[in-house]
């Protein structure tokens, strides 16, 4: 478990010189929690370094799917296929109270779409092996009228439903954060790389800073990982500042609104809009998020804001297809990432064109940086990259357990209609808290479920420092509901201050600069 106070521990021990870690890990997002966790699971000193909170960036504003990928098998690129559904198996396994099946529906308007995709998402399912979750059957028109009653029926011919997997992308990176702990491992919130410690041309370690305190730290470390997803060249650039931008960053929004969009549990899929891109709606948390987009961005930000372009697209390509179409005041939230696409090496390539699979890269100063890849395949990214990590710097060659790692909250037969199922084993705890102190049973918001115990349980268990880190990500209120997160940050601002340590001022400004943040995610 981490404990509220862990951060000072963690900060004494990066003070101390004569500490060195085997492997240090420059981002906390997917693909750094993932090599972390992998890296401590395995026995070695590990430490993680995140310039904002685990999963600020693309890592908390996914899709919410874990998937093989329909699309890429579309592309013919079954490698990547198989990887996904392989992890997309082992993801479920380690982590049942976070991830669960999800049926969706493609609604075929011409002839041949009911054929086509019922052949190719066969091959989906053969590819899935023994990890398959559910055989894909085309559906007459009658039952795709059933699967998704908001569906409109002019020249509807029937469909197709499959199945992949439906997750919370924050909680899961939390999640990982704590069992990187169980396990040896260390992370630490808000310590910003500053630059790379080079001995001899080669790296050996991190020099960073404290964001709270402005404390400066020198870190030594046998290997360094950069897994900074769309920063990757930014790090890349301290050891050499001449070296070549290998991220090329994508961005894609989602609109989230209630779930009588779809007035059913099944999610819609459109596998070929008017330009060339899919399309989701998909239910979440009593919600349903809708999306994305796949538009070239030039800068990579900490906190991208949607185009106005984008939020047009995903509103009239839902009314192609919905009876009653969503219009802007439907929309509970809007959120936005960065995908950190590996830079392809040929001129005018599109980005969704671009593969999703990983690669890794090591520099002539030892350091390796890993790039691309999605939430599925997390884990096996994490193994890969740890493995060339041990190769360089020839670590004791321990082989990898993550494959039958169980996830901290790791439940079975978890009961998915409880608004607070994605706590997993640690419901039981929060549940604890308030019979305990009844006070702790304040409700906060009766529309989101969100009791006072929860704000308390981020702040002492789960490294939340801002009001920011609890609303958004620990708790899903800011995703979930923009407004409603911003009515209840004052008395969130409160019980975190309180558990925290902090003054009437911490909180004024935490509820100012909160306020601004999530104004940005409501369309006007």
């Amino acid at each position: 478990m981490i404990k509220k106070n862990i951060r000072q521990n963690i900060l004494t021990q990066l003070a101390d010189s004569k500490t060195e870690f085997d492997i240090l890990v420059i981002g906390g997002g997917a693909s750094g929690m993932g090599a972390s966790l992998e890296a401590a699971s395995r026995g070695y000193k590990t430490l993680l370094l995140e310039q904002s909170d685990f999963s600020k960036g693309t890592s908390s504003r996914s899709t919410k799917l874990v998937h093989g990928g329909v699309r890429y098998l579309a592309q013919g690129n079954l490698s990547l296929v198989l990887e996904a559904l392989r992890e997309r198996g082992l993801l479920k396994q380690n982590a049942p109270h976070l991830v669960k099946d999800q049926s969706f529906v493609i609604p075929c308007y011409h002839w041949w779409c009911v054929p086509f995709f019922t052949i190719g998402l066969t091959l989906y399912d053969l590819l899935a092996g023994k990890r398959s979750i559910g055989r894909s059957v085309p559906l007459s028109k009658r039952g795709v009228q059933k699967a998704l009653p908001a569906i409109k029926n002019s020249k509807l011919r029937g469909g197709v439903r499959y199945y992949d997997c439906q997750f919370d992308d924050a909680r899961l990176n939390i999640n990982l954060c704590q069992t990187l702990f169980e396990k040896g491992g260390l992370a630490i919130n808000y310590v910003e790389v500053t630059g790379l410690i080079l001995k001899k041309g080669m790296v050996r370690g991190v020099k960073a800073i404290d964001k709270e305190t402005d404390r400066e730290f020198v870190i030594g470390a046998k290997s360094v990982i950069n897994a900074t997803g769309v920063f990757v060249d930014q790090i890349l650039k301290m050891e050499d500042p001449k070296a070549r931008d290998v991220i090329k960053p994508s961005q894609g929004i989602h609109l989230v609104m209630d779930q009588d969009f779809l007035k059913g549990q099944e999610a819609l899929m459109i596998p070929k809009t008017s330009d060339g891109r899919v399309l989701f709606a998909v239910p979440w948390h009593n919600r349903v998020v809708v999306g994305t987009t796949d538009v070239e961005k030039q800068v990579a930000e900490l906190e991208p804001h949607a185009e106005e372009t984008e939020v047009n697209y995903i509103l009239e390509t839902a009314k192609l297809y919905m009876i009653e179409p969503p219009n802007r005041g439907d929309v509970l939230s809007v959120f936005t990432g960065l995908r950190p696409l590996a830079a392809p090496t040929a001129e005018g390539k599109k980005t969704k064109e671009i593969s999703r699979g990983h690669k890794i890269l090591v520099s002539k100063g030892g350091l390796i940086t890993l790039t691309g890849g999605k939430w599925t395949t997390y884990r096996k990214m994490g193994e890969d990259v740890v493995n060339a990590a041990v190769s360089r710097a020839g670590h004791p060659k321990n082989k990898s357990v993550t494959k039958n790692l169980k996830i901290h909250g790791h439940q079975e037969n978890t009961d998915l209609s409880d608004p607070l199922y994605w706590y997993g084993s640690d419901r039981m705890i929060i549940d604890d808290m308030i019979e305990k102190d009844p006070e702790m049973g304040e409700i906060l918001s009766e529309k989101l479920h969100i009791y006072k115990a929860q704000v308390v349980w981020a702040a002492r268990e789960e490294m939340a420092r801002t009001l920011e880190d609890c609303l958004s990500r620990r708790i899903r209120a800011l995703q979930l509901d923009a407004r409603e997160s911003i009515r209840i940050a004052p008395r969130a601002a409160e019980i975190m201050a309180l558990e925290l340590g902090y003054n009437k001022g911490w909180i004024d400004r935490q509820v100012q600069e909160f306020t601004h943040l999530a104004s940005g995610y409501l369309l006007n």
